[in-house]
Parts: structure tokens; C-alpha cells; sequence
């Protein structure tokens, strides 16, 4: 049959193909020989009495169920072949009326393997060819010819509805498959999000800690054989800053080893509150910071606290590691809606630190985290520049287009 390709369609719906062919060919086999059982048995009996068939009725009914072997490999084909060896039944004495089950079987097949126009189209066509034959035979019963018609209706309504029914299962299964794997990207997606989040604490904690260490350190060692007392109170720093820092480090670590959101209390996660804090640590690690506060002190949005803290903490941190001189300026701004900070240390033009220039890019990725801004300024005036704006929680008599940020020169 394959030199009749050009009647299989290369995009046919072929449901069966996902069965065994072993199976699909058993089912085809079995299929076959219950047609034929039928159809001698009702070849048999006529009117109500056994008679031995006509021997070419017997020939096309093998016939027929032979050709209704390759319904699956080629639909349209087997189709009008079943139609035309069925359409000879009722020519062949006695003249008595057929149900013609290979045609059917094989429009049913048609519907459910083809588009729904060609199925149709077939449909329609066998049954007024199985009807004009009944005519012929029987030109005295033309309507009850025209039930052909409706047979042929019928099977290739049945097999449209049940190919509509395999199309439907089997959008909805390629919906849960990519259900599922959204799910696994956005799963991978977060997991990465917490990943760069862990190593930005991570690296907010040793750089800030380590830096203080080391300072202190080196206080330390100039002044033990001259200041003593001084040096023992440096020492001191050292052992509180190094506390601190095993403390936030534990507690860091602690996010990797749980399931699930960890307590509040093992959040590695100082507040903006703790500023003056913050700044004494550097005070004392030998870093000078001049501190200035502009407008009331309000407080910030729930995912700009932390960011404020760690820019501030970062700022200072580059300023003591990488400043030409041990200064740097803090100022605050406070506006209806926004905190201003400007972080200032000398600098020399061109300077490059040692770093790997991921606390810059932890700071960015805060600021807009925090829906803000940060930008990083090297001007000709020899100085660092760190400026972020961050959201406030907004007051209750706030209204918009009152979130005025002063101007950059107004306020350096």
C-alpha cells in the first residue's frame, strides 16, 4: 500500500502510535475477524430464515476485513476502499439491507486520524455512495436508503469527537508538563536570588569586620611599647569586633543549614537604627567619621532598613581600605519620602583598591532591591562619592509628588 503515500497526510493526528504496535496489531486482527463473524452470520439470515450466502458476498466481506488491517497507516485510503466493497452488498442477490460495519469502522478511523475538513468531506461522500447504491438495488425503498447516510454521519461524528477528546488530553498534559517545569525554573530561580543574597551577607560582614580587625591591629602594634594602655584598649576592639563578627557569621551559616524560613532571631540583619553604633566601630578602628543629620529622623520602608545599614557599612569599609587619608563624611538627608545618604573620603584620581568590586555591585543590587538608587562618583576634587536614595514608610498626611530630593550639590 505505500505507493499510495500520497493519501497519508504527514501531519495526521495518529493517537495509536503511542500504543505497542504488537497490541495495536492484535486489536486490528481481532476487530477484523468479529466484522467478519457479523457479517456472514447476517449474510445467513434472510427473512428470518439460514441459507447458505452467496459465495462473492463471503469473498468481499474477507475482503473488506483484510483491507481494514491498515486503517491506521493509511485511513483515507482503507476508507474508500471498505466504502466501495461495502456499497456491492446490496447489489448482490437477495437484494436485503446492509449495515456496512468495515466502512464505518474505517470512517471512524479517518475522523480520528485526520483533520476534521477531509473527514467530514469523506464522511459525507461514502454515505451518499452507499446510499445511491441501495438505490439501485432497491429502487422501491428510497428512503430507508437514506439511513446509510446517517450511518456514515454518525462514525465520523463519533471519531471527530473522540480525536477533539485525544487533542484536549493531550494539550492538557503538555500544560502540566510546562506547569512543571515554570515551577522547577522558578524554583532554580529563587534559589539563586538566595544564594547571591547569603554571599552578599556574607560579604558585608567579613569585608566590614576584617577591615575593623585589621585596623585595629595595626593601632595596636604602633602603639605597644609607647601607650600601653592604648594599645591594650585597642586590643580590646579587636577581641569585641572579632565577637561580633563570629556571631554574624554563625548566624549566616545557620540559613544554609535549615529548611523553610529561619526564626527572625538568626537573621544576620542589623537596623538603621544601629547607625551611631556602627559609625563608633569605625571611630575606634581609626577611621575619623564626621557625622550630619539634615530634616526629622523617620523610618525607612521594611526592605530599605537593611540597605541603608549595609551601604553605610560598605561606604565606609572602601573609605578606611582604599582613602588616601582616614576621613570620610556621613550625611543624612530626610525629605517626605526619601532618605538622601552621601558617603564622602578623599581619594586619589585613578586609585584602585586590591578588592573585587562586589561590595559596588552588592550596593547597587540593595538600592534597587530597596526600589532606590545608588551611584558611585570619582570627581576631580580628589574625593569618593557614594549616593543612594531609599524610601521612607510613608506618613499618613503624605501626599503625592511630595518626595523632593534635594540637589547633589546643594547637599555635598
Amino acid at each position: 500500500m505505500r505507493r499510495f503515500g500520497w493519501l497519508h497526510h504527514p501531519t495526521d493526528l495518529d493517537a495509536s502510535r503511542a500504543e505497542a504496535p504488537s497490541t495495536a496489531r492484535r486489536q486490528d486482527m481481532a476487530l477484523a475477524v468479529l466484522i467478519v463473524v457479523m457479517q456472514v452470520i447476517a449474510a445467513s439470515l434472510v427473512d428470518r430464515t439460514w441459507q447458505v450466502p452467496h459465495p462473492v458476498r463471503v469473498v468481499l466481506i474477507l475482503l473488506s476485513a483484510i483491507v481494514l488491517l491498515g486503517r491506521r497507516r493509511q485511513p483515507l485510503l482503507v476508507a474508500v476502499l471498505t466504502v466501495i466493497v461495502d456499497s456491492a452488498m446490496p447489489i448482490l442477490p437477495p437484494h436485503q439491507s446492509w449495515l456496512p460495519m468495515a466502512s464505518l469502522v474505517a470512517l471512524y478511523t479517518l475522523a480520528t486520524h485526520r483533520e476534521r475538513r477531509l473527514s467530514w468531506s469523506a464522511g459525507a461522500g461514502a454515505g451518499l455512495w452507499l446510499t445511491l447504491a441501495s438505490v439501485l438495488a432497491r429502487p422501491g425503498e428510497i428512503l430507508g436508503a437514506l439511513v446509510y447516510f446517517d450511518y456514515a454521519i454518525v462514525a465520523v461524528a463519533v471519531g471527530d469527537s473522540v480525536r477533539n477528546r485525544r487533542a484536549y488530553l493531550a494539550q492538557a498534559q503538555e500544560r502540566a508538563v510546562q506547569a512543571e517545569r515554570t515551577r522547577e525554573e522558578e524554583a532554580q530561580r529563587r534559589v539563586r536570588e538566595e544564594r547571591i543574597r547569603i554571599a552578599r551577607e556574607l560579604h558585608d560582614v567579613v569585608a566590614h569586620h576584617i577591615t575593623l580587625v585589621n585596623a585595629q591591629a595595626g593601632v595596636a602594634r604602633h602603639l605597644m611599647r609607647s601607650h600601653p594602655d592604648k594599645a591594650y584598649e585597642a586590643l580590646s576592639h579587636i577581641t569585641e569586633t572579632s565577637a561580633a563578627a563570629l556571631d554574624e557569621l554563625r548566624s549566616t551559616v545557620s540559613l544554609l543549614r535549615r529548611e523553610g524560613d529561619p526564626p527572625p532571631t538568626l537573621q544576620p540583619a542589623p537596623t538603621f537604627d544601629q547607625l551611631n553604633y556602627l559609625l563608633d566601630s569605625f571611630r575606634h578602628s581609626g577611621l575619623d567619621v564626621r557625622f550630619q543629620r539634615d530634616g526629622e529622623a523617620r523610618p525607612l520602608a521594611a526592605s530599605a532598613d537593611l540597605a541603608a545599614y549595609r551601604i553605610v557599612q560598605e561606604s565606609l569599609t572602601n573609605a578606611q581600605k582604599h582613602g588616601s587619608r582616614p576621613t570620610a563624611d556621613v550625611q543624612l538627608t530626610y525629605t517626605d519620602q526619601t532618605l538622601w545618604i552621601s558617603v564622602i573620603n578623599p581619594a586619589r584620581q585613578g586609585q584602585r583598591g586590591g578588592g573585587t568590586g562586589h561590595g559596588l555591585i552588592g550596593m547597587r543590587e540593595r538600592a534597587d532591591a530597596a526600589h532606590g538608587t545608588l551611584t558611585t562618583a570619582l570627581p576631580a576634587d580628589g574625593t569618593f562619592r557614594v549616593n543612594a536614595t531609599l524610601p521612607l514608610q510613608p506618613a499618613k498626611n503624605d501626599e503625592p509628588g511630595s518626595n523632593d530630593v534635594p540637589a547633589k550639590d546643594d547637599q555635598l
